[in-house]
């Protein structure tokens, strides 16, 4: 097999709708999560956007019910095959990440590469964030 650098293959593969499962440090929990590349130019911009998948359905949409309900996107197996649950995504709560971050991780071993999500689905992610009355305005002006 070919040795191709961690830094080689991240900037090879991200796109809008990539998907990387890893630990989150800010999080309380060592459990991996999947998290969803919504960048339109995530290889340019300055900071890679991501907002996370959670199996936990009702308490997301308890802890959120005052927030707008296109904030709170549910995700099936069948419509992202890499998901074996159905899944909740809170555009209410984002996590910026830089190009390096995630190359450190790939060469870390803690994050590992999955399916791309369809864009149409990473489409209606990014009008989530956009309309989320909780994310800030220069993550609102860099999707925009």
């Amino acid at each position: 097999m070919v040795y191709v650098p961690p830094e080689v293959v991240i900037k090879a593969t991200i796109r809008p709708g990539s998907v990387y499962y890893f630990p989150e440090d800010s999080f309380n929990t060592i459990d991996p999560h999947y998290f969803i590349v919504i960048n339109r130019e995530p290889l340019t911009d300055t900071l890679v956007i991501l907002v996370c998948a959670s199996s936990k359905i009702d308490k997301v949409k308890s802890r959120r019910a005052t927030c707008p309900a296109n904030t709170l996107i549910e995700i099936t197996p069948a419509q992202y095959c890499g998901f074996t649950v159905d899944s909740i995504i809170d555009c209410n709560y984002v996590l910026e990440k830089s190009i390096d971050q995630l190359v450190d991780k790939l060469k870390s071993r803690k994050l590992m590469l999955k399916i791309e999500m369809d864009i149409n689905i990473v489409n209606k992610l990014r009008d989530g964030v956009l309309s989320s009355p909780t994310v800030e305005k220069y993550i609102k002006d860099l999707l925009a």
